[in-house]
């Protein structure tokens, strides 16, 4: 309850004031979604704003992504054409959470494991440093699912166990919900 909370009233708070606060700074941003802005970093002139849009902006959807897609009463498992998906890419879906597993378990240091989905349908799994997104990589399809491996997601119940903290992260997630944002990207 007490890492959700932080996470959520002081972390994720932190992200969007701060993207807030940059974005007004440069008035060709105006209007525009935060998906577009990060697709489009490099049409930020200024190094130093670039940097904080890119960090804080990164964070600001990655915490919506995976605050999204968690729940209380989870549906344990896909259906439909997402679970066609995972079969036909990862045999099944415990081959899937291994693959993410991995991922996450893997990112050296901070930052996310991503299922990422692409307008074919296809699925990829991926990690980033720090508060990057898929979204930021031409080409990289969107993110569906995210794994959050910075220290703040788990440590104040698991420490340093972050195997621990994605096999309970596995036990939140909501497939349903995973699904519907699935369902605004492929076909």
């Amino acid at each position: 309850q007490l890492t959700m909370e932080t996470h959520y009233t002081k972390h994720h708070a932190a992200y969007t004031n701060n993207l807030n606060a940059a974005v007004e700074k440069d008035s060709t941003l105006a209007g525009k979604s935060i998906e577009e802005i990060l697709s489009n970093l490099e049409a930020i002139k200024d190094e130093g704003l670039r940097t904080t849009i890119r960090n804080n902006g990164g964070g600001y959807v990655n915490h919506n992504l995976y605050f999204s897609t968690l729940s209380p009463n989870p549906a344990t498992a896909p259906t439909g054409a997402l679970l066609n998906q995972i079969k036909e890419q990862y045999k099944s879906l415990e081959g899937l959470q291994e693959e993410l597993a991995k991922q996450a378990a893997g990112r050296f240091g901070s930052g996310w494991a991503f299922l990422v989905a692409f307008k074919d349908g296809s699925l990829k799994v991926v990690n980033t440093p720090n508060q990057d997104t898929p979204l930021m990589d031409k080409g990289g399809g969107t993110p569906i699912l995210g794994i959050d491996v910075w220290e703040h997601a788990y440590y104040l119940k698991y420490k340093n166990l972050r195997a621990e903290y994605i096999k309970a992260f596995f036990k939140a997630l909501d497939w349903k919900l995973v699904e519907l944002n699935y369902q605004k990207v492929a076909y």
